[in-house]
């Protein structure tokens, strides 16, 4: 058996991921902070079919990155795949932002990526089997803007992260990737979604015209941990809005 570990697998992205994952044969842990959000994403699976379990973890607290990758190897024998898809953004100006608001999208959006990260690089080394990291970072990693510093920093970091890991890891046959969504029609634009002249806008500056769907970001996610020989690198998702961005 084959296990994947999604963070933020209750809806969204991570949930379409971690559907995918399953469809692919993976035996899916779907972490969440929203214990019943998981629990749902896992019971849509196995009333298909496959197989997955929910648990309720705040990635950004003490243990959370052992706790969820020990969860799959006690429930499944093994990891051999790490998603790391939990995010959380707000909206502040630099200037007003508040040390409290800037370490908590940090902590989720960055440390919580390295610490996962750290967990499953640990495991797959022991397991000597190989594995797959693909961190889900945002266009906008690269793409300033006004009112969120401290999320386009954090993701911005989660880049680097990405390709150090993939330096460190490679000797183990651990490949570490990134895929940076544009915008997408996910619970975490729900505001966008339902202001009509602003998703106006949004189409008129996406190249494809449409906000992305969250399964295509789920197929670039297969996509990369079925290949071979491909690690450090940023796979943009986006209709071509980095392009004019």
């Amino acid at each position: 058996m084959t296990a994947a570990l999604v963070t933020g697998g209750g809806r969204g992205l991570g949930a379409a991921i971690a559907g995918r994952l399953a469809d692919e044969g993976f035996a899916v842990v779907v972490g969440d902070i929203d214990g019943e959000a998981a629990a749902d994403t896992a019971a849509s699976i196995t009333e298909t079919g496959g197989e997955a379990v929910a648990v309720e973890a705040d990635v950004a607290s003490d243990g959370a990155a052992d706790t969820l990758v020990d969860r799959a190897v006690s429930e499944y024998g093994c990891l051999d795949v790490l998603v790391n898809n939990a995010a959380i953004e707000t909206v502040a100006p630099a200037l007003e932002l508040t040390d409290d608001e800037w370490e908590r999208v940090r902590s989720v959006n960055l440390d919580a990526v390295f610490r996962l990260s750290r967990a499953a690089g640990r495991r797959f080394r022991e397991q000597g089997d190989g594995g797959d990291i693909v961190n889900i970072t945002s266009f906008h990693d690269t793409w300033p803007r006004t009112g969120k510093i401290h999320y386009d920093t954090a993701k911005a970091g989660v880049w680097m992260l990405t390709k150090d890991f993939a330096l460190e890891l490679a000797e183990h046959g651990v490949a570490v990737n990134c895929i940076a969504p544009g915008v997408m029609a996910t619970p975490m634009n729900e505001a966008l979604q339902n202001d009509p002249e602003a998703m106006a806008e949004q189409r008129e500056r996406i190249p494809w015209g449409r906000l992305g769907d969250p399964e295509e970001v789920a197929d670039a996610v297969a996509f990369l941990i079925d290949s071979n020989y491909i690690t450090g690198v940023r796979l943009p998702v986006d209709g071509g809005v980095s392009l004019v961005g």
